[in-house]
């Protein structure tokens, strides 16, 4: 018996070593790899069995490096999977994202960008280039055909000291943009306009912090314009969710803000001379874009989403090769193609807007100084704050936008000196509808299906 059991032992060890040499690239299974990092190393990598499932690791052995983190670097390069770090610790597993660098890696590039121009003139010429290539990776150069069709209104509402009206746009034949315009309810003369896109957040435009900013916005007098994601609210009348994580939903979410501005810009009440844009999240990579490419827009404030590191994560924020041109750029080179129009960055520590005031404000400042306007970039900073549109983000937002546009803030304080949102009337989702409940009132000539929409581009 002693001696069959050392008979298998002796012939597992050779199937060990076998499977081990250069003839069979040393190869070993990922996931028996991961376990031996986590042993030699102290660590903790979570996976799912599946992302490893049938995936061997050549030359394993080979890979090893003096810490854990280069160790997985040299493993799952090959695989197009890199870990987040969690902690000193704690990884985890994930596929590649193009669109998140590490921090190191964005300062590097935001420094090689920097030193491409050293006054106002050089920064002109390369602003134009930048611009102009933006343009065509959108595939947007020129602009397509406006669909002469009028804005649909339906359910204007008086609630208390501001109204709110339903709209759509047909922003491309049979494709359409919908939202909600908020306004004062008692207008005199012309009142700036905020851009309100939103963010990636459940609930989309619907949920209660996108209906206290905008109502607040109006109270303060301004119009303020809330609109659907492409493929998200009333957008899903007309496409599926899944279309949203396409490439083109960048470029239809950049044409939908310059057909609502159109419109908008029209109303007697509007002033074009005031006209804002303010999103988070990924309302704030379309904020710093359409800030880029619209010279209408004279003030931003994009909010937790600005950083040198994160390009953005969903297709509709990176998915169009807008990062090529000039031969590469970035959020923030982009974002300061904004001045010297005056420009608010909301930041915070629990995400990758978390080294705003040591990297992206003293680029913006160097940036806006071409122009002598260093002063018109202003950064707020939440380090024990998250990701999101909350009481502390939306403050800093209305007390720049009354102090650039010449607005009371008193008609939205209370006697103490806060932000009063007390008056602000949340209502149910199916308010905000322009479609109809069931989407009954969608037009007759509205497309269908993702292959429809690609057909007028390609």
């Amino acid at each position: 018996m002693r001696t069959i059991l050392t008979i298998i032992i002796l012939l597992n060890i050779t199937q060990i070593f076998a499977q081990q040499n250069a003839d069979d690239k040393y190869k070993k299974p990922l996931k028996q790899v991961l376990q031996e990092v986590q042993t030699k190393f102290g660590v903790r990598i979570k996976f799912d069995n599946k992302m490893v499932a049938d995936k061997w690791v050549s030359y394993a052995d080979w890979r090893y490096r003096e810490n854990a983190d280069a160790t997985l670097a040299n493993i799952l390069t090959p695989f197009d999977m890199k870990v987040n770090k969690e902690n000193d610790s704690t990884f985890k597993l994930k596929e590649y994202e193009y669109y998140r660098w590490s921090v190191e890696d964005g300062q590097k590039k935001l420094n090689e960008l920097a030193a491409l121009y050293n006054d106002k003139a050089a920064w002109e010429k390369r602003k134009a280039v930048l611009k102009q290539q933006m343009l065509e990776a959108l595939e947007i150069s020129p602009l397509p055909a406006k669909p002469a069709s009028k804005t649909i209104l339906a359910n204007k509402r008086t609630l208390g000291d501001y109204t709110v009206e339903n709209f759509a746009i047909e922003m491309l034949p049979g494709v359409y943009v919908a939202g909600s315009i908020y306004k004062p309810a008692k207008i005199k003369g012309r009142i700036p306009v905020v851009l309100c896109p939103d963010g990636h957040w459940q609930a989309c435009r619907y949920r209660p912090d996108c209906q206290y900013r905008c109502t607040t916005l109006a109270r303060l007098g301004t119009i303020a314009v809330s609109y659907d994601l492409f493929a998200w609210g009333e957008s899903m009348l007309q496409f599926k969710y899944e279309d949203h994580r396409k490439s083109l939903a960048q470029t239809i979410q950049v044409l939908n803000t310059i057909r609502i501005l159109d419109y908008i810009l029209t109303l007697p009440e509007a002033d074009t001379s005031r006209v804002a844009i303010s999103g988070g999240s990924g309302g704030g990579s379309l904020t710093v874009l359409m800030t880029a490419l619209d010279d209408r827009i004279k003030l931003s404030a994009p909010v937790v989403s600005l950083s040198c590191y994160m390009y953005g994560g969903c297709p509709c924020e990176s998915g169009m090769p807008i990062h090529f041109a000039g031969g590469g750029t970035d959020n923030v080179e982009i974002a300061a193609m904004a001045a010297p129009r005056p420009m608010l960055v909301v930041s915070d520590g629990q995400d990758w807007t978390d080294h705003v005031p040591q990297i992206e404000m003293p680029y913006l400042k160097r940036m806006y100084g071409f122009y002598g306007k260093d002063e018109l970039v202003q950064n707020v900073h939440l380090p024990t704050e998250g990701h999101d549109f909350g009481i502390n983000k939306r403050t800093p937002l209305y007390k720049f936008i009354a102090a650039n546009f010449g607005l009371d803030l008193k008609k939205i304080t209370t006697a103490s000196g806060g932000i009063d949102e007390t008056k602000v009337m949340i209502e149910k989702e199916n308010a905000m509808y322009v479609f109809g409940d069931k989407g009954e009132r969608l037009p007759a000539n509205a497309i269908k299906g993702f292959d429809a929409l690609t057909k007028m581009f390609r």
